[in-house]
């Protein structure tokens, strides 16, 4: 014990004066390592790299191979496998000294109808409407009994000869004038439903009646999942007709009502602060810990995690200007449900102490690329730059590999990991990520090696997502360009704003657009 102890000592030591020694030419050692400048912590941070070793991150995804085979196979949210491998993740930080915490995440397991709904119009005539003709149940509705009077939402009426004009619902000003109690009547149209949906919510609506937009091959009640299950009231869809029905009369009072019920399970996040830096300065890193059922998730996303781990308890005692927040995410394969929850949850005075986000999703696929989060739209694709600061995160990652030779390319903010809700709140965010079921191509093969015509990882969400699903090389790179990334903005945020500069400047509008809906929202 007191062996182990004393090398652990020796260890930190070397890493610290190691860290620390070149600011003794260029600033009084008391001033260290508040006065940091980006050449400086640039330095300080290259050689922060060279302490993550991949294999000792590798150490960390055996164990979390070794936890999903004694747990029927993977650490999916809400099973025994991920709650071990949170233990070992909370038992690795806290050893290291790092104040842990969890926050609870919410996931649907099921949702059930248990009798038809009900649609009928009392006033300002008594109409009864029929299930399925007139209406159907959303899936993922909540159930409630409501009965009150409906207020149209900025339809198109009568329906324009074009499918997808109508924009009813999809911004937060259709609302304006909205009476709270009402019940929504929107039409279909281009944004997704949940959009409208959520715009409803906010607005004080005690239901949404959603009616298809008017066109040919659009005019029945359409069955979707609107996915979100925390709306709190009923929603379903009717045809063009019943929905033109109802907006004849600006007085029209409806019965609404469903009997479903969405079960709910648990899970949590993790989190760990470091000792060191501001409290109001946060350098926020992060990765989800979860796998799918259908497999261990060692590279998706083991890799990611490992890597964050082994950052983290390699900075456990290295004092650094700004606090390190590591975050491990719950249920991100359910919808990106733990980071979603948990940037919720935070006041306003929170997330504007949070200065940054960097996420890493899948860092060590067998047919990898090396993909840095486009966080200036220079590719001029898909989505939108990120908040003010994106960018200078994927230029300095794109230095890092530029100085070992190694080439990268952009990858878009598409909505498919956990910088969303960073992102749609204003806060910069970039990262790495080495492609999942996409193809390579001819050109990435040339680029990074590999196969082209195959996918970067064959066992994406696949029961062959095990430890033998590792590019060991990637591991160890990659593994470096995170603890690069996350040593440098602990020591310098230059290029980044002050949290309140960029909520003013709401550098988050247009990502935000990008971030509402899940992939595959029905429309």
């Amino acid at each position: 014990m007191r062996l182990r102890f004393r090398r652990t000592m020796v260890r930190t030591a070397t890493l610290v004066t190691a860290i620390t020694l070149p600011l003794a030419f260029t600033v009084p050692a008391s001033a260290a390592p508040a006065t940091t400048g980006p050449v400086v912590s640039d330095v300080l941070a290259n050689v922060f790299a060279t302490q993550i070793k991949g294999k000792n991150v590798q150490k960390h995804l055996d164990k979390f191979q070794e936890i999903a085979t004694a747990n029927g196979g993977n650490r999916a949210a809400g099973t025994p496998g991920y709650d071990a491998s949170l233990a070992y993740v909370q038992d690795k930080l806290r050893k290291a000294g790092y104040k842990t915490s969890t926050t609870d995440v919410e996931f649907p397991l099921g949702w059930q109808e248990f009798s038809p709904p009900v649609l009928e119009q009392t006033a300002p005539e008594a109409k009864t409407y029929a299930t399925p003709a007139d209406f159907v149940t959303v899936i993922s509705s909540a159930g409630g009994d409501v009965t009150a009077q409906v207020q149209v939402v900025d339809a198109v009426i009568p329906p324009a000869p074009t499918p997808n004009t109508s924009t009813a619902g999809c911004e937060a000003s259709d609302f304006e004038g909205f009476v709270a109690g009402r019940i929504a009547l929107i039409q279909r149209g281009t944004c997704p439903f949940i959009d409208k949906a959520t715009n409803a919510k906010a607005a004080g609506a005690a239901g949404v009646i959603f009616f298809n937009e008017g066109q040919p091959g659009r005019t029945d009640p359409l069955v979707f999942d609107i996915i979100e299950w925390r709306f709190d009231m009923p929603i379903v869809m009717a045809s063009t007709a019943v929905g033109l029905d109802l907006a004849d009369s600006p007085n029209t009072t409806v019965h609404l009502k469903v009997d479903a019920r969405t079960e709910v399970g648990r899970t949590k996040n993790l989190i760990a602060d470091s000792r060191w830096g501001k409290s109001g300065e946060i350098v926020a890193v992060g990765a989800h810990l979860d796998s799918v059922p259908e497999g261990p998730g060692i590279n998706d996303n083991g890799s990611g995690s490992a890597a964050v781990l082994e950052t983290a308890l390699k900075l456990a005692h290295v004092p650094t200007k700004h606090r390190l927040r590591f975050a491990w995410w719950g249920a991100e394969e359910l919808g990106l449900l733990g980071s979603e929850q948990y940037v919720a949850g935070l006041s306003q005075a929170e997330r504007d102490k949070i200065r940054l986000y960097l996420n890493f999703d899948m860092v060590a696929s067998p047919n990898d690329g090396t993909f840095l989060y486009d966080g200036d739209d220079s590719d001029a694709e898909g989505a939108p730059a990120g908040p003010t600061g994106s960018a200078e995160i994927e230029q300095r990652l794109a230095a890092f590999y530029a100085k070992r030779n190694l080439p990268v390319e952009g990858t878009d903010f598409t909505g498919r990991s956990d910088y969303g809700a960073f992102i749609a709140n204003g806060i910069p965010a970039g990262g790495i990520f080495t492609g999942a079921e996409g193809i390579k191509t001819p050109e990435q093969a040339a680029k990074f090696g590999g196969t082209a015509g195959v996918a970067y990882d064959p066992c994406y969400h696949s029961a062959c997502d095990g430890i033998t699903n590792i590019n060991a090389a990637a591991l160890e790179r990659n593994s470096k360009a995170v603890g690069y990334a996350t040593a440098f903005y602990a020591y310098d945020l230059t290029g980044i704003p002050d949290r309140n500069a960029a909520a003013l400047a709401k550098s988050s509008a247009s990502s935000a657009r990008f971030m509402t809906a899940p992939e595959g929202a029905a429309r």
